[in-house]
């Protein structure tokens, strides 16, 4: 029974690193979009959002609301660095090609 539940969790963090690589992806889309129309990379307003969304979902969950929150404050800073430093591919005003691409998939 252990490992069919450590199976089982393997498949999930699996899911959730593919969820986690599609968010980004759109995030980044949406970045390049906000750039385009001169509008800050960063919306406080949305981010606030994003919390009060996922912590009602996390209602439905085992985990702290203090959990859920500290997760998705991550997965926020990370996207936002990650639109930052494609910003910066864009317009190479400190950039370098020899920095790794991180917002392409692994291995491309």
């Amino acid at each position: 029974m252990l490992e069919e539940w450590r199976r089982r969790i393997d498949e999930i963090d699996e899911q959730i690193v593919k969820l986690l690589g599609e968010r980004t992806r759109l995030a980044l889309q949406i970045g390049r979009e906000k750039r385009s129309r001169n509008l800050p990379l960063r919306s406080p307003e949305r981010e606030l959002e994003v919390l009060a969304r996922v912590t009602q979902a996390g209602n439905y969950t085992p985990l702290s609301t203090e959990a859920i929150l500290k997760i998705y404050r991550t997965i926020l800073e990370e996207t936002h660095r990650l639109q930052e430093k494609d910003a910066r591919r864009s317009h190479p005003a400190g950039g370098t090609d020899a920095e790794a691409d991180e917002t392409s998939p692994r291995g491309a």
